[in-house]
C-alpha cells in the first residue's frame, strides 16, 4: 500500500497522540527532520518520550520541542554538548527524565524492535552504572547485559529522496538512524528533499523500502549552524 503524500508537514504529523514514544532521526543537525519537529510543536502533542542520538542543539529541532515543554523523557546517547543548554537546564530543574543508552546499543535496540527480537545480550555497559538493575549472563567467559528493544509509536526521519511508493534514499551522514527507526515504529513519517514518481529510484539504491513508510512530505533542504553554549 502506497504511503500518504502529505501536502504539508502539519498534515504529516496530524494525529500524534499525547504520551507517544517518538523516534527522531538525526546525528546532531545532520539528518534532523526539522520541518516535522516544528510541525509537531504546532500540533501540540505533549508528555512525549523522545528517542534520538542527541538531546537537541541550540534552540532548533529537538531543542525547540524541549523548550516548548512537550517532552517528558529523553532516551539518547549524547545528552550534553556545548550547545545542549536547553536540555541541560530542563534536566537540572527536574523537568525532563533521561535514559542514557550507548550509541551502538541504541541502534541495536531499535533494530531489534524492527526485527521482532525479544531481547539480546550485549557487552557494552557491563560493570558501569548503565548496567545497574539489568540481567547479566556469562557467555564463553565474557559478561553480557540483557537489553530490550526500543519501539516507537511514531518515527520522524529525514531522507534525501522518496518515490511515490515511499522508497527512501539518504544523503551521506544524514542517513544515520533513519533506516533502523523506520523499521521500529508503528507510524513512520519521512520528510524528503526530492519526491519522484514511482520507479524514479533505482531499486538497487533503495535504503528504506516503502513498506515501512506511512507518510511522506516534501520539505526544502536546510543548511543550519548552531552557536556554542551561551
Amino acid at each position: 500500500m502506497a504511503p500518504t503524500i502529505a501536502a504539508t508537514a502539519d498534515e504529516a504529523v496530524a494525529g500524534i497522540a499525547d504520551g507517544s514514544t517518538v523516534l527522531v532521526g538525526g546525528f546532531g543537525l545532520a539528518g534532523m527532520p526539522f520541518d516535522l519537529v516544528e510541525a509537531l510543536i504546532r500540533q501540540g502533542a505533549t508528555d512525549l518520550t523522545i528517542v534520538s542520538n542527541n538531546a537537541g542543539n541550540g534552540e532548533v529541532g529537538l531543542a525547540a520541542l524541549l523548550k516548548a515543554g512537550r517532552v517528558r523523557k529523553v532516551v539518547c546517547s549524547f545528552p550534553r554538548q556545548s550547545d545542549s543548554y536547553v536540555f541541560d537546564e530542563l534536566y537540572r530543574a527536574g523537568r525532563v527524565e533521561l535514559e542514557v543508552v550507548p550509541q551502538g546499543n541504541l541502534a541495536e535496540r531499535m533494530r531489534a524492535a524492527g526485527a521482532g527480537i525479544g531481547a539480546f545480550y550485549c557487552p557494552t555497559g557491563v560493570g558501569t552504572l548503565l548496567a545497574e538493575g539489568k540481567e547479566t549472563r556469562e557467555i564463553d567467559g565474557r559478561t553480557y547485559v540483557l537489553e530490550y528493544p526500543i519501539k516507537g509509536d511514531v518515527a520522524l526521519i529525514a531522507a534525501h529522496r522518496a518515490d511515490g511508493a515511499g522508497n527512501l534514499v539518504y544523503r551521506k551522514t544524514a542517513r544515520n538512524f533513519g533506516p533502523v527507526m523506520a523499521t521500529a515504529a508503528t507510524t513512520v513519517i519521512a520528510q524528503v528533499t526530492e519526491l519522484v514518481p514511482t520507479g524514479g529510484i533505482d531499486p538497487e539504491t533503495v535504503v528504506t523500502p516503502g513498506i515501512y513508510v506511512d507518510r511522506v512530505v516534501r520539505a526544502a533542504a536546510r543548511r543550519l549552524t548552531v552557536q556554542g553554549a551561551r
